[in-house]
């Protein structure tokens, strides 16, 4: 799985490209925790959007992954923020009644200045 990062000012942005489904999915699940790992990563001070422009489809260990990480973020005041979220994604997200657990913005540039 392959996964682009980049930093805008502050703020991590990651783009996962392809299928978060079984062991991409828990590559992306790890990516994740370290994200939020004190350490060599931004740890306690991580400001994050995640772009699924490129995510045609998420199974149940990718929502997880997605639900820790909100909830990890939320903890420290800083929420976890997804950008440019295909419409399946999104639409599993509604039918699995987890919509309501994420910041959406239809663009990354949207999401990082909403931290500002």
């Amino acid at each position: 799985m392959k996964i682009d990062r980049q930093e805008i000012g502050t703020v991590h942005v990651l783009v996962p490209q392809g299928a978060l489904v079984d062991d991409d999915a828990g590559e992306f699940a790890d990516v994740l925790e370290k994200m939020l790992t004190p350490g060599d990563s931004p740890g306690a001070n991580v400001r994050l959007v995640l772009s699924l422009s490129e995510v045609p489809y998420l199974d149940s260990r990718a929502l997880e992954a997605l639900l820790d990480c909100s909830d990890a973020l939320r903890a420290r005041s800083a929420p976890l923020k997804l950008a440019a979220v295909s419409p399946t994604c999104r639409e599993i997200m509604q039918l699995t009644g987890l919509a309501d657990r994420f910041q959406f913005f239809e663009q990354v540039q949207d999401a990082v200045r909403s931290f500002l």
